[in-house]
């Protein structure tokens, strides 16, 4: 997994990177925001922790940015802020979740967990391959019951291909996904590496063979062997396994803070400047600016380091420095640089490290004040494992959202003894593009509402009165959908040109793109890479798309598959030849990219429908 990290105060970035790295992600640091914003259009990141103070562009701008853009991954924003109202608008702003500065890191390493799961569709934190198991929360790898010795490297190069089994991936995507940019090694790295997980795969006692290797295309996970059922616990998380793990963490952040003492000495020393200045008459804007931004920065960072009561101090600090009449509170800012200068001669107090939080299960928000149904749900759903919130009004709903966002939303339209209507929210909802599933509960059932819930993006519609097992299989329904894995695009074509500007079109909007210059490979990379939809060049030299088209059809396994022609030559006559051929749609060149997107989009939309 990678995750971008965007954050200018250096304590702080530091501490979360460390802290992320040793739990075996890629972790790429950057400070600013237009350089965030150029990096999450070039690499593949599976995640953003995104700073709101930064320099330039704040990161609620970022996030509608990214979001307005059709960036889909999960944000997770930073920021001492903890207000409702700022809560909502970084939620409306696109972001998945917000975490207040200071932070617990345990809570923090949770919350990454519990994002990169719904962003990517993990569930599982065992991961078998016939005797082998990846076990995620305790980055422990067993064969038989015997623990291996894996590099960083190795540890995450299997668990890409645990976690990916029918997905071929080429050095360069491996690359994108396990390295960082400061560390970004040549190709024949990948390939050392692989050797390198074979050779002590095989040590441990594997006799088959883990990865494949696809000449011309990249590695594959290859089917397990027979399973043999293995002892429950060989690869299962301990107690000791994580206070090991929070003692690591501890350890890392003690060093982190070591590390950057002495910047924090430097923030002291400007407050210092400052209170010298006040007693002289000597203050500038700038310098109380300067002290302003510096005190907001130690307000997030220092309580993460265990300083809790310094981070106090440092929000005192900084709301004497936003004082109009800071010249005449120069006494009292004194006295609080004086007590902040003490606190951190003090060691950090991370001893005692907040336990790791479990990745729970899925939560359901229910807004509605029918409390007899909702006995009933909240009964129904516990059996199914489903937690469930209960909101009994849209303002309480609303405030459940921001703080804690559900993974489904069930919401009635209609509420007694009041004017409140459910689809002021869902169009809330649907204005803000929020990823949440909603599904509408109401006693209202004419085809006017229908169509107006239809429109404001509501998944489902269920008219009461209405059982609680029918109510929560749709909510199941609607999760598992959320679950189904990203979609695979082949896409052939012997312009090399058109094939990267394609390859970069599709990627953002979490496709897995396989790309083919050679139509003579065609048949080969088709049944290896297993798409779920295929574009192609009508005009080709050996083989034509058109040509490669009646051959797919002609394979009653393909029969479904769909296919999408790009053609220069859109005249009635060519247009009849491909739809003969048996492709679902064309699109004409030069590519015009939001028609080309929507034609995809759509086709896969109907395949995960059928």
């Amino acid at each position: 997994m990678k995750i971008l990290v965007v954050e200018d105060d250096q304590p702080t970035a530091s501490m979360v990177s460390e802290v992320l790295r040793s739990h075996n992600y890629i972790v790429d640091t950057i400070a600013e925001s237009q350089t965030a914003l150029q990096l999450v259009r070039g690499f593949a990141y599976d995640l953003i922790v995104l700073d709101i103070v930064l320099p330039g562009l704040d990161g609620i701008s970022v996030c509608r940015q990214l979001r307005s853009s059709g960036y889909q991954m999960p944000i997770l924003l930073l920021t001492v802020k903890d207000s409702s109202t700022d809560k909502a608008m970084g939620l409306d702003a696109g972001a998945d979740d917000y975490m207040v500065k200071p932070f617990d890191v345990s809570e923090l390493i949770a919350r990454v967990r519990a994002l990169l799961r719904r962003g990517s569709n993990i569930l599982a934190t065992v991961l078998t391959w016939g005797k082998l198991q990846l076990d995620t929360s305790s980055s422990k790898v067993v064969y038989e019951g015997r623990l291996l010795r894996l590099t960083a490297t190795e540890y995450r190069l299997l668990h890409l291909f645990l976690r990916n089994p029918q997905r071929i991936f080429s050095r360069s995507m491996i690359l994108d996904r396990l390295w960082s940019i400061a560390e970004y090694p040549g190709e024949d790295a990948v390939t050392t590496h692989i050797k390198k997980l074979r050779q002590k795969l095989k040590a441990a006692g594997m006799t088959a063979d883990l990865i494949e290797t696809i000449y011309g295309l990249g590695y594959r996970l290859l089917p397990p062997p027979e399973q043999t059922p293995a002892p429950e616990s060989s690869a299962a998380s301990t107690d000791a396994d994580r206070q090991q793990a929070e003692n690591m963490v501890i350890e890392s952040v003690n060093t982190i803070w070591q590390r950057n003492k002495e910047s924090f000495t430097c923030q002291v020393a400007l407050f210092e400047q400052v209170v010298a200045a006040l007693m002289t008459d000597t203050i500038t804007l700038q310098i109380q600016h300067s002290a302003k931004l510096e005190a907001h920065k130690m307000a997030g960072s220092l309580g993460s380091f265990g300083f809790n009561e310094g981070s106090r101090l440092a929000r005192e600090i900084e709301q004497l420095l936003e004082s109009e009449a800071i010249k005449q509170q120069a006494t009292q800012l004194q006295q609080l640089v004086s007590l902040l200068q003490q606190e951190l001669e003090k060691p950090p107090t991370l001893s005692a490290v907040a336990p790791v939080l479990e990745e729970q299960s899925a939560l359901i928000l229910i807004i509605d004040d029918d409390r007899s149904l909702i006995e009933q749900l909240t009964q129904s759903a516990y059996a199914l494992n489903l937690r469930v919130e209960v909101a009994n009004s849209l303002a309480a709903g609303r405030e459940a959202i921001a703080q804690n966002p559900p993974d489904a939303i069930l919401l009635n339209l209609i509420f007694a003894n009041t004017n409140e209507n459910g689809l002021t929210l869902l169009a809330e909802l649907a204005q803000s593009k929020s990823p949440i599933p909603v599904l509408v509960l109401t006693i209202r059932g004419s085809l006017l509402d229908r169509v107006e819930v239809a429109r404001l993006g509501a998944r489902a519609f269920l008219h009461k009165p209405i059982d609680p097992e029918q109510i929560l299989k749709a909510v199941t329904q609607i999760l598992n959908q959320a679950t189904a894995t990203e979609a695979r695009v082949l896409i052939v074509d012997d312009d090399p040109q058109v094939l990267t500007t394609l390859s970069d079109l599709l990627q953002p909007w979490g496709l897995d793109v396989t790309t083919l210059e050679d139509p003579q490979n065609f048949w080969e990379v088709l049944t290896t890479t297993v798409p779920d939809l295929l574009i192609l060049d009508a005009s080709m030299p050996t083989f034509s798309g058109i040509v490669l088209c009646q051959v797919v059809r002609q394979d009653p396994h393909w029969g479904d598959l769909p296919i999408v022609v790009l053609t220069s030559d859109t005249n009635a006559d060519t247009i009849r030849e491909v739809f003969a051929a048996g492709a679902d749609d064309y699109v004409g060149k030069p590519i015009v990219e939001p028609e080309l997107i929507t034609r995809i989009i759509s086709r896969l939309k109907r395949v995960q429908l059928w």
